[in-house]
């Protein structure tokens, strides 16, 4: 067993790191919608309360007194990213069967819940995390396992980075200010699309080119409509600014992909909203095209299920966002729960055969691996 001196390191390495921000009235607090609140946000739902610090210290020692997570059996795979299949993509709008045909949609996993988009003309990147830890600071924090399937300096251009939440491993300080700083430097734009409340964040580091959203709320780039949606979660980047900016997901709209992205989150009637409060653009072909759906940090189930799916809630919202394939995201990478690292695909696999599904509808991609998507024209 381990030390319980661990946990009394783990304890006050949490403390000390963590900077503590002063609680401020929500300056975007609107009585009229259920999910604000006048000192920050809130999940509309009554059971997704999340736990306190006294639960917290009895998962963080049932943790150490088990020795959890235990090594994971196999190495979370990894394959050489194909740059150049990467860098080729036309950032075009696809207005035509030839464009389309060049510069089909596609989507490549860095890591963890960082993952490259490519449709419409965009390159878009989703909670990029670079760093090797993801904590305050690089010396301590969770230490990631696998490198980044794409280097951050081996990216093409970046048109937009969506952001889920403030968490340090979904919120990178490092890796936001080397993508705003290398698109300066090529001349280019990187538009960072952000929920509620973080964008004075982003401007401390001399971020300007960003744009925060609310649930619901739309922004459009090159004809490519971006969406931030509810997810069941909850944010804080220190000890007493807890729920003070928002989180969410992405429903992204273009004219050869309709994609999702749910960031974090637990299980909740949030994906069957989201598909039904887009029925109209789905037409006859039911919801999104492709899901990037979190499967990992679900351990002990006690303590994470508000908040994090488990794999067989995966396939649930898999299923309530009638997704055309989704990929699972939020594994392998940074060991942040009980689980081992290696367990969250064999749980997911066990999910989707009880569902009649299989790897074709719910993708388990290497680190570093790049997947087409069909045109939604070519369907």
């Amino acid at each position: 067993m381990k030390k319980p001196t661990q946990l009394i390191r783990w304890l006050t390495t949490l403390g000390a790191s963590f900077l503590s921000i002063t609680a401020f009235a929500n300056a975007y607090f609107d009585a009229n919608l259920p999910h604000h609140t006048q000192r920050g946000f809130r999940n509309p739902a009554s059971d997704s309360e999340p736990h306190g610090l006294g639960d917290l210290l009895r998962w963080r020692w049932d943790a150490v007194r088990d020795n959890l997570p235990q090594p994971a059996l196999t190495p979370t795979p990894t394959t050489a990213p194909d740059l150049p299949r990467i860098r080729a993509y036309q950032r075009s709008a696809p207005d035509s069967s030839a464009a389309r045909s060049a510069s089909p949609p596609a989507v490549t996993w860095i890591g963890h819940a960082s993952a490259l988009v490519q449709a419409g003309g965009l390159n878009v990147l989703t909670d990029p995390i670079f760093s090797e830890r993801a904590f305050p600071v690089q010396m301590a924090g969770p230490r990631r396992a696998q490198a980044p399937g794409v280097a951050l300096d081996d990216l093409p251009p970046i048109d937009v980075v969506v952001i889920s939440h403030n968490h340090y491993d979904h919120l990178d300080r490092n890796s936001v200010v080397s993508l705003n700083a290398r698109a300066q430097a090529q001349g280019g734009n990187t538009l960072f699309l952000v929920p509620l409340g973080q964008k004075p964040w982003f401007e401390s580091l001399g971020i300007t080119r960003v744009v925060e959203l609310d649930w619901w709320q739309k922004h459009t780039v090159r004809g490519v409509d971006f969406f931030l949606t509810p997810v069941q979660h909850w944010s804080a980047r220190g000890l007493t600014d807890q729920n003070q900016t928002l989180w969410g997901g992405w429903a992204v709209f273009a004219a050869d992909l309709h994609w999702y992205f749910g960031g974090d989150a637990g299980y909740s009637a949030n994906f069957l909203e989201t598909r039904q409060r887009f029925a109209d653009r789905f037409a006859q072909d039911g919801g999104f095209d492709l899901a990037l759906i979190p499967i990992g940090a679900y351990e002990p189930r006690w303590f994470m299920r508000v908040h994090h799916m488990n794999p067989e809630e995966a396939v649930q919202a898999h299923l309530d966002l009638r997704a055309k394939r989704s990929v699972a995201v939020h594994w392998g990478t940074f060991s942040l729960t009980d689980e081992s690292l290696d367990q969250p695909p064999k749980d997911l696999a066990l999910a989707r055969a009880a569902k009649g599904l299989n790897d074709t509808d719910f993708w388990v991609l290497k680190i570093g691996e790049t997947r087409t998507v069909p045109a939604r024209s070519a369907r």
